[in-house]
């Protein structure tokens, strides 16, 4: 008898526990060959906006994670394939030459994914072979849900309730021992480095929260350190607002992201520390962190390309924001002499990274203050963000530029009140903006109030060594 022989494309869902492309593979095929690639058009292209498409901090995070999981494969007695290319092309290319019958693939829904996926279906139909797809990106099936994707509330309290009320979340699929391999020869790329995609190295930082390094072994070991080892999930709600270091937040998203991480894993992991060790408001804030980001992949999925649009879900274009590239690039370099907005800026483009905090206040700066249109701010992030995800990231933009389904209309922040609040005495702002580190913290927030004779006695230069403030203090301190 013939050996069944498949393909199982891995994309974001870089791991073996709980894959169900895998356990479907595995339950239809004699020989199993494992694939990655990495998309030319993903890691040299370039954004809508002509930033690079995939930014040195995700680019060197999913290397590492690609590097991880064929370590496991080899674990278990398989290998992963890897090219570099355009994956209809090369997956149908592999596909020939092994005969098998089917590619098991997790189905992403954002355009152009599934237009990855089109072009695959067509050129695999032509030698008679078929994409299977399955689920891997969410904490519910979506076939449990008490709605079509369709009449998916378009407000998450909605959405939560009916679904928290409703649908239980399904166990994690177990990791397999062992993976039937391919018997024969497939021509594997070399891994690739950032040169490979004319990236620049990274430099590493001691600034950083943490060093975020990429792979389900890694996305494990910080699950069972935020959790097990420090006990950290019991003050998630209290904390997760904070800036500086690496234990104010769970720091999942990169591993999230990339799927190296199942969330069902996640759910399902609390669950078990709240029998063992008690539950509270923040066990279950991180539970339903995950299920904003459900609700996320949700309207993507409802809405599709709108959530790019700069007129968003509600197909309401904000007239008074502009294509101003001036402003946007005084934005994404830190040099708006807001030092709130600057300091956050300033971590993001030295390490891919920005807290949940950082994220709304600069978000509502560059649209509400700057008047900068949105979906810039967003392809930026898009570019550099360690964790970026399309439907998080652009509804999340959605939300803030108030073209969201959102029931609030004003997503405005108070920036002075902000840093104030969560920056009281400058620390953050100091680490990030070291030219203000002589600054008394009753000052840090609102240089543009220092004189001359304080700027002599504290050694900066407003203007200078800080750059002017482009919007007055004064606004946010009425």
């Amino acid at each position: 008898m013939a050996e069944r022989r498949c393909i199982v494309w891995f994309r974001q869902d870089l791991r073996l526990h709980d894959n169900e492309a895998l356990k479907e593979a595995m339950s239809h095929s004699d020989e199993i060959v494992p694939v990655y690639v990495f998309d030319e058009r993903t890691f040299k292209g370039k954004t809508t906006f002509g930033l690079p498409k995939t930014d040195k901090f995700r680019a060197q995070f999913i290397i590492e994670s690609v590097q991880d999981l064929r370590n496991s494969l080899q674990e278990r007695g398989s290998d992963l394939i890897i090219r570099i290319g355009k994956p209809e092309e090369e997956i149908a290319q592999i596909a020939r030459s092994i005969k098998g019958s089917w590619v098991f693939c997790n189905r992403e829904r954002t355009q152009e994914e599934t237009e990855v996926q089109d072009a695959l279906e067509k050129n695999l139909w032509s030698i008679g072979q078929e994409v299977r797809y399955s689920r891997g990106k969410m904490l519910y099936y979506t076939s449990d849900l008490p709605f079509p994707v369709t009449h998916t509330p378009d407000i998450f309290t909605h959405f939560r309730k009916e679904v928290e009320r409703f649908v239980p979340v399904r166990e994690p699929l177990p990791t397999p021992d062992n993976i039937p391999s391919y018997k024969g020869n497939i021509s594997s790329d070399p891994m690739p480095s950032l040169a490979d995609f004319g990236l620049d190295p990274i430099e590493e930082d001691d600034r950083a929260v943490i060093r975020f390094r990429g792979g389900e072994t890694e996305g494990l070991l910080r699950l069972e350190y935020y959790l097990w080892e420090t006990d950290l999930i019991k003050t998630y709600k209290e904390t997760r607002n904070g800036l500086i270091g690496g234990d104010y937040s769970s720091k999942f998203s990169p591993w999230l992201a990339q799927g190296c991480l199942s969330p069902k894993q996640i759910y399902w992991e609390i669950k078990k520390y709240e029998a063992e060790r008690g539950k509270n408001k923040s066990t279950y804030w991180l539970i339903f962190e995950l299920l904003w980001r459900d609700f996320f992949r949700l309207m993507g999925k409802k809405y599709g390309n709108l959530i790019f649009q700069k007129g968003g879900t509600k197909q309401e274009i904000n007239t008074r924001l502009r294509d101003n590239y001036d402003l946007l690039n005084l934005w994404m370099e830190g040099r708006t002499g807001i030092p709130f907005i600057d300091a956050n800026m300033r971590e993001l483009a030295q390490t891919g990274f920005m807290s949940n905090r950082g994220r709304q206040n600069v978000a509502s700066f560059l649209v509400n203050d700057l008047k900068v249109n949105w979906q810039l701010g967003a392809d930026y992030f898009e570019s550099i963000l360690i964790d970026y995800d399309p439907c998080s990231n652009w509804g999340n933009w959605n939300y803030v530029a108030g073209v969201g389904s959102d029931p609030r209309e004003d997503r405005y922040f108070n920036i002075l009140r902000q840093a104030q609040r969560y920056d009281g005495n400058g620390e953050y702002v100091k680490k990030w903006l070291p030219e203000l580190e002589n600054v008394p913290s009753s000052k840090v927030h609102r240089p543009d109030t220092i004189s001359f004779q304080q700027q002599g006695e504290w050694g900066v230069k407003i203007g200078a060594h800080y750059p002017k403030a482009m919007i007055s203090t004064q606004k946010w301190a009425r």
